[in-house]
Parts: structure tokens; C-alpha cells; sequence
């Protein structure tokens, strides 16, 4: 459960009345009601408030059915709309029914003398008012708002207006009015204000429950971007109402629980975030020490790299013959130490220093390769997205970014292209092919489990020489380590690597049989992660 759920289930088991005890002492909340029905009454008499055509009394009948009488005489039963059970000293209540003013704020006259602020819905936050975000009435306009609009201390605010924000509720404080004696609010905003009978912060904590909160949108109308929360919607909500000494208590246990939700959250937030950063963390220190020769035992009885590379360099001579490689893309790279502790490579009869370039030494049994020595590339392709018939009809998968999880199989793939359009595609990577994207998001890598052609983004990788998967398994974990180690060049949404880039990228080689000790022990650690 995380802090939001917590504090949801707070509110709700209170506005439930199954967060503090009932007193049998307590007068029960249909006597408060009446109370109040009779302080509008005087109100109505005194012209301080109008009568309210729609008002009403909810009760419980002889069959247990909730029942709600209009002023007209009219009985209604209610039972569809009541949410829960509550307890037999609580009555449920039209909030309309139990405020003295709930009104939406006026459309102002903004002005530049900071007199008069005004409250939008860019000033309510959940628990906080933002007044430096006020703007402020015209000095002459503000004489033609009349007493009862301007907020009072226990006036609880609602955003009204736009999806995204429509439902936030504040609260208006003793500490809002530290700055400035007097606020309104704009016309995106309604003001609820309960009758003193009852308890402000309660209403507050009700109106802030899931109850409420959860599907607000719903009881909105209007367009997706211009909805609005109408008055009538608010005014009838039906307002669980414990009696008075209950809702004191109410109030005061889920303030006095609510700073302890507040400090969970924080550490909740504080353990994702160390969740979420951590994994990676242990992984790229996993795979540092899987590139350096740490992580598994040398065994001095292996073939030394070297015994690969030149295992290699023999198909490729084999590949060229066969016609199956063309002679200029060979070309011989050998790396080395020399006796002045220096890297070295030699390229045909060229030797240049490379020592800039590497970042670690290595076991003796291991070797430093470019990586267009040790495998193949291909890179993609993807059909005119203008040319239909390549798309529609479209049974064979094609690979983008979005399919690829990085270090996991592709078992299929959101988009499919045409019979026609691999004509244009060239060679189909085929089942057990390991995949790399090099733009964008650089070594993401994946296998693929089904044959599959994919995107310009994305490269197909077949080793040389490539036992029961080693090589292949090997690179599938590193390269979206050592892939972020090479030259790239900024793109417009990230980094990418180009042709040159990607075949110079220097892979750390080891032995044959080790490259499977590394790939066992990985799993096995990650297998714990």
C-alpha cells in the first residue's frame, strides 16, 4: 500500500465511521440536523440566505430503505444512491443542505494595486494555497462584491473547470490571511461553506475521500477539455454526518495520522527511488567486473583469445572464397601491449598508439577487438510508410525500439509488414539473431525468438565464430554496457552511433569456454536481483 492508498483508507473507514468508536452518550446527528434546518430558517427569515427549492430530509424506514422527502411532499427512495452502511447514530445529508453558501467565485476585473487577491485553480494545491500565485482584483472593481463572497476561515475551495485539476480541494486557514485581510475567489472555483453547526475540517476530510475524490470526472459535464463540476453537482453530494462529538474526534484522529502518512510516503518515495536505481547500479557494477576479468576464475587450461580471434580470421578467409564476404571488408585488426605499457593496433603495415582508448587492462588470456573483427552487421530498413500494400496485409513481424526490452527475448512485435514489403527488406534475421539498437536508446539489446526483419534503428549481429551461442550470449549481456562506452554523437532526442562508431567499438574478448562461465554467472546473479 502505498502513502495515497494509505491516506484513502483513512478517510474512507472515517466518513464510514469505523475509524473512532461511538459514544451512546453523543446526541445523534439527526438531532443536529434538525438544529440546522431550523438556524435556515432564521437565516431565511433575516434575508441573510435564500430558501432552497430543492431542499430535503433523508431517513431510514420501517423496511431499512433510505427515503429523501422534497419540500413539495414528494418521497423518493434513495437506496441506489447510498454507498455504504454508516452507523445508526449518523445520518446521511445533502451537503447543499447543510452549508449557508456554495457558489462558484465571480469572473474578475484584474488590476494592478495588490489589495484584493484572487484565488484560482492554479493556487489550489492538495494542502497547500499557493497565494504568490494570486492575482489581484481592480481597486474600483472591487466594491461590487458583496459580503458573503469574500472567504472566511473553514471555506473550503474546489476546482471546477478542466480535466487534470477539476476536484482539488483546499482549505482556507487562519494562515491564509498572514499576508492579506481578505481573498475572493475566481469563477473556476466553488466555495462551499457549511453552516458553523458542523465541523469545517470534517466536511474538509469528506470532500477530500475517495468517495469524492475517485470518478470526480464523471460527475462532470461538458467537452474532455472544458468540463466543469457544476454547484448543483457538489450541493448534492450526500455528506455521511456523524453526530457533533464524533466529528470532533473524527477530525482529530486523521489529523493526528495524517503527518505520519505524509513521513511513510516520503520514505515510501525514498525506497522506490533507491529501488529503482539501485538494480541498475549492482547491474553495471555486475557487468564492470564481468568485462574486466573479475567476475568468473581464469582458467589457465582455456584457449587464450587469441586462439579465437585466429579461429575467426580462418572462416573469414573461408567466407571471402565462398563468395560470401567481400575481401574488403576484411581487413586484419591486431591489438596489443608493448613493452612500454602502451596499447598499440596494427592495421595492415599501420601501427597507431591507442592507449587513449583503453580503459582497463585485462587478463592475459584475454584480448582487446574491434567489433566489426569478431562479428557481422546488418542494419535495418523500414518500408515506405506511403507505399499501402506494404502494410496492409501484413503477417511478417518487423522490429522497432518500442518492442525491444532491454536483455530480453522478442516473442512478437506491435507492427507486421506485407509479402511486397520484404522485396525491399533484403535478408530476414532469422530465430536466435541477437538485435542491438544503436540510435536513440544505444545497446539496447534483445533475441529474437521468431524470425523477424527490423527497423534502420536497429542492427542484426551474427559472431563469426559463435559455440553452442557464447560469443552471441556474451554480447547480448555487455554491449549495452560497453556500447555507451564507444563514440557516439548527439541526436535530437538522445545519443546514437554511427556505421564507423559501431564497427571500431572495442569489446574486451575472453576465452571461448570463460565467455560461458560469464554468461552462467550473470544469470545467476541477476537471477537474484
Amino acid at each position: 500500500m502505498n502513502g495515497k492508498q494509505l491516506k484513502n483508507s483513512i478517510l474512507q473507514c472515517a466518513i464510514q465511521g469505523k475509524l473512532v468508536s461511538q459514544d451512546p452518550n453523543d446526541e445523534p446527528a439527526s438531532v443536529l440536523l434538525e438544529k440546522i434546518r431550523q438556524e435556515k430558517e432564521r437565516l431565511i427569515k433575516e434575508k441573510k440566505i435564500k430558501r432552497d427549492k430543492n431542499a430535503s430530509i433523508i431517513y431510514r424506514g420501517e423496511d431499512n430503505s433510505y427515503y429523501e422527502k422534497f419540500a413539495d411532499g414528494k418521497v423518493v427512495c434513495i437506496d441506489d444512491e447510498i454507498p455504504f452502511e454508516i452507523p445508526e447514530s449518523w445520518c446521511f445529508v445533502r451537503l447543499g443542505d447543510i452549508c449557508n453558501y456554495l457558489h462558484r467565485g465571480k469572473t474578475p476585473k484584474y488590476g494592478n494595486q495588490k489589495i484584493l487577491p484572487i484565488i484560482a485553480q492554479k493556487c489550489n494545491h492538495w494542502n497547500q494555497l499557493y497565494i504568490d500565485r494570486c492575482l489581484f482584483s481592480d481597486i474600483d472593481y472591487i466594491l461590487k462584491y458583496k459580503e458573503e463572497q469574500f472567504l472566511q476561515k473553514g471555506d473550503i475551495i474546489i476546482n471546477s473547470t478542466g480535466g487534470g485539476t477539476v476536484g482539488r480541494t483546499g482549505y482556507i486557514d487562519d494562515s491564509v490571511f498572514d499576508k492579506f485581510d481578505k481573498f475572493v475567489a475566481d469563477s473556476h472555483v466553488t466555495v462551499v461553506r457549511s453552516t458553523k453547526l458542523v465541523s469545517h475540517r470534517y466536511i474538509y476530510l469528506y470532500l477530500l475521500s475517495p468517495y469524492i475524490q475517485i470518478g470526480i470526472e464523471e460527475r462532470c459535464t461538458g467537452s474532455t477539455n472544458q468540463i466543469e463540476l457544476r454547484t448543483t453537482t457538489i450541493s448534492d453530494y450526500l455528506v455521511p454526518i456523524p453526530p457533533v462529538e464524533e466529528q470532533k474526534r473524527l477530525v482529530k484522529k486523521v489529523e493526528s495520522m495524517l503527518p505520519i502518512v505524509t513521513r511513510y510516503q516520503k520514505l515510501q518515495s525514498n525506497l522506490e527511488h533507491l529501488n529503482s536505481t539501485l538494480f541498475p547500479l549492482i547491474k553495471k557494477s555486475i557487468l564492470q567486473e564481468a568485462i574486466q576479468g573479475k567476475l568468473v576464475p581464469q582458467d589457465p587450461n582455456d584457449e587464450p583469445a587469441s586462439v579465437l580471434l585466429q579461429r575467426i580470421k580462418e572462416e573469414k578467409q573461408r567466407l571471402v572464397k565462398e563468395g560470401e564476404l567481400k575481401k574488403k571488408d576484411v581487413v586484419d585488426s591486431i591489438i596489443y601491449k608493448g613493452d612500454d605499457n602502451k596499447y598499440y593496433e596494427q592495421i595492415g603495415r599501420d601501427t597507431i598508439d591507442i592507449s587513449n582508448e583503453i580503459l582497463f587492462d585485462l587478463p592475459c588470456s584475454w584480448q582487446w577487438v574491434r567489433f566489426s573483427q569478431i562479428v557481422r552487421m546488418s542494419i535495418g530498413k523500414t518500408p515506405a510508410r506511403g507505399e499501402v500494400s506494404y502494410w496492409t496485409k501484413a503477417t511478417i513481424p518487423w522490429v522497432s525500439i518500442s518492442d525491444m526490452t532491454n536483455c530480453e527475448h522478442i516473442n512478437k512485435t506491435k507492427e507486421k509488414i506485407s509479402v511486397a514489403a520484404s522485396s525491399v527488406m533484403g535478408g530476414i534475421s532469422p530465430v536466435g539473431s541477437l538485435l542491438m539498437s544503436f540510435k536513440l536508446t544505444v545497446g539496447r539489446t534483445s533475441i529474437l525468438n521468431i524470425d523477424a526483419y527490423h527497423n534502420e534503428a536497429i542492427i542484426s549481429i551474427f559472431p563469426f565464430i559463435d559455440d553452442k551461442y557464447a560469443l552471441r550470449d556474451y554480447l547480448f549481456y555487455t554491449l549495452p554496457f560497453l556500447s555507451n562506452m564507444g563514440n557516439s554523437k548527439d541526436a535530437i532526442k538522445g545519443k546514437t552511433l554511427n556505421s564507423k562508431s559501431l564497427k571500431s567499438l572495442l569489446i574486451p574478448l575472453p576465452p571461448l569456454r570463460e565467455q560461458r562461465y560469464i554468461i552462467d554467472r550473470l544469470e545467476e546473479l541477476y537471477a537474484h536481483l
